[in-house]
């Protein structure tokens, strides 16, 4: 396909958007069963419903600019998909392997961001203000889960550094709680 305008390229942005929204409609059911750490489920579950939000926000936008509200394949996203199903694929310590779907979760999370920032720009370049604050509504919504996201991942790990794990190497243990108090020593 061939991108002839702005117009153009910011619809295709709405497209692969749209799609990468769809695709985490179908992704966080799989990552909310997947995680073993109750709070996770529920920040799992709860984006969500936010993300099927983004879904109508978006067919909203497509309706502002006199558009179709359909998805091209996302490939970026489908990628990150993958990756999401390789964390929950994994076996092992379940405090690890929910770290490594918060990990894959706050990929998705940029990933996402980035394309809002891109889509605001394009929309704010055409004057399409009532699509940018949508836009921006979704933005900020993305943010704030990557910033939870975030929060959960610093509270695991401290957890999982003061825990006993015989069967990683002693060294390790010993260096991972001694990181944690520095950097606790270090904030005061």
């Amino acid at each position: 396909m061939k991108i002839a305008s702005i117009e153009s390229l910011f619809e295709e942005n709405l497209k692969d958007l749209y799609d990468a929204e769809k695709q985490m409609v179908r992704a966080l059911p799989k990552l909310a069963k997947a995680a073993t750490f109750e709070d996770l489920t529920q920040v799992f579950l709860e984006h969500l419903a936010v993300t099927k939000t983004h879904v109508d926000r978006l067919e909203k936008v497509f309706e502002l600019v006199s558009a179709k509200p359909k998805g091209k394949t996302c490939e970026g996203m489908k990628g990150l998909v993958a990756e999401g199903q390789e964390a929950i694929a994994q076996e092992g310590d379940d405090s690890l392997r929910d770290m490594m779907l918060i990990g894959a979760a706050k990929r998705v999370e940029h990933y996402e961001i980035a394309g809002y920032q891109a889509a605001i720009l394009l929309a704010e370049a055409l004057a399409y203000d009532e699509a940018a604050d949508l836009l921006r509504q979704t933005l900020a919504e993305e943010e704030e889960a990557d910033g939870i996201l975030g929060g959960l991942c610093v509270q695991l790990t401290k957890t999982y550094a003061l825990e006993p794990h015989p069967e990683a190497d002693s060294n390790q243990k010993g260096r991972a709680r001694d990181t944690t108090r520095t950097r606790t020593a270090g904030a005061r």
